[in-house]
């Protein structure tokens, strides 16, 4: 059986975005973020493994369709980051970058899914 990358990426993005959040201090603006972006962050992972069972390609796109939401939420969190806090090391920008490719990833295989 073949390994679905994407299915690793996505997952690995959920645990990277956690482990980078223990890292934010704790004033408000962070709590915030900390909770938002913890709940996209993993939730693509979470859409994109349903979508593997989905029960018909309609199902599968749906499924796409609602990580794609998250990826584009999680992207928008890690922007705010980046202007708020000025973050800018390299764990920080491969978060940001590979919340982009994500993104980009999702949006071609729901722009390519034929029903």
């Amino acid at each position: 059986m073949k390994e679905n990358d994407l299915l690793t990426r996505t997952f690995t993005f959920g645990v990277n975005c956690l482990k980078f959040l223990r890292s934010l201090p704790n004033d408000p603006e962070s709590k915030l973020i900390r909770f938002q972006l913890g709940k996209s962050a993993t939730s693509i992972g979470a859409n994109y493994e349903e979508s593997q069972a989905g029960s018909s390609k309609a199902d599968f796109k749906n499924k796409v369709k609602i990580a794609l939401r998250e990826a584009r939420e999680s992207n928008f969190w890690l922007r705010i980051l980046e202007k708020l806090e000025g973050y800018d090391s390299e764990e920080f920008k491969a978060l940001l970058n590979e919340s982009t490719e994500l993104k980009n990833i999702l949006a071609a295989i729901v722009n390519n899914t034929k029903l």
